[in-house]
């Protein structure tokens, strides 16, 4: 599955709360971009990519606040390429808690809600762990793993409409930090997932792109990518790339969706 093009302008823009950079909160809008592919599975109209969803909705009705992604995922229904939800696919590459008041930057806690939003709308949601997720309970992880839908790619392959998705968890630092693995553990897995033959690899931390300083990641990630036979399409946030779309040296595409959703249809 190759990106033949991005529309730079959002067919869609949410509106939510997120951390000021001193104190309080700031009103942001999330940008939805329409984009077109090569080819998608027959059973799927749109696949739907976002990740780094830190950010809330507040309630209108003096109820509890939504994290974006849950607001999100009503959102997009309004688009005509999602009309038929049930033939949509969700990827999510991590990050999607905020505080409640929205206003505490890099906060961690459960996004199980987000997850349970899209598997309740869509065809199915996948993806990965950023480093600020996190499941609740032991009991709540098994719980959302068995929800019909849901497919957590942390170190394995699924097998989603004919796609076939990897994904590794977290970030590379030290393991004794909340959301972080060994980077020889990290490398281990994302090179092993190439040799599988995936359409989609799907990462928090992704790799460097071809703009320097405008399209930071991680040089390792990127290096592998390129030696890898039949490099996949690698959906990625953790560090916020102006240019979503990334071509490196071997063709392989790398999208960065932080802060931001990207459809993707034919």
């Amino acid at each position: 599955m190759r990106v033949l093009s991005i529309d730079p302008e959002p067919s869609l823009r949410v509106r939510y709360l997120n951390a000021a950079r001193r104190r309080g909160v700031v009103s942001s809008l999330l940008p939805v971009h329409l984009a077109q592919v090569d080819a998608l599975p027959e059973g799927l109209d749109a696949i739907v990519v976002t990740s780094d969803l830190q950010g809330v909705i507040p309630s209108h009705a003096g109820g509890e606040s939504l994290l974006l992604g849950e607001g999100l995922a009503i959102e997009l229904l309004a688009l005509p390429a999602l009309a038929q939800p049930r033939r949509v696919g969700v990827i999510l590459a991590g990050d999607l808690y905020s505080a409640p008041g929205g206003d505490v930057r890099g906060a961690s806690g459960d996004v199980t809600g987000v997850w349970e939003a899209f598997a309740e709308l869509y065809a199915w949601v996948a993806g990965v762990a950023g480093n600020h997720d996190r499941f609740g309970s032991e009991k709540d992880e098994r719980r959302l793993r068995a929800v019909a839908g849901v497919h957590r790619l942390d170190d394995r392959v699924d097998v989603l409409d004919g796609l076939r998705l990897g994904g590794v968890d977290l970030i590379i630092g030290d393991p004794a930090k909340p959301g972080r693995r060994e980077a020889c553990e990290f490398l281990e897995s994302v090179q092993l997932l190439l040799a599988e033959d995936l359409d989609v690899l799907v990462l928090h931390e992704g790799p460097e792109g071809g703009a320097g300083e405008r399209q930071r990641g991680n040089p390792e990630i990127r290096a592998l990518l390129e030696r890898a036979p039949r490099p996949p399409l690698t959906i990625c946030g953790h560090a916020h790339w102006d240019a979503p779309l990334a071509t490196l040296s071997n063709g392989a595409q790398v999208l960065n969706v932080d802060a931001r959703a990207v459809v993707l249809t034919v």
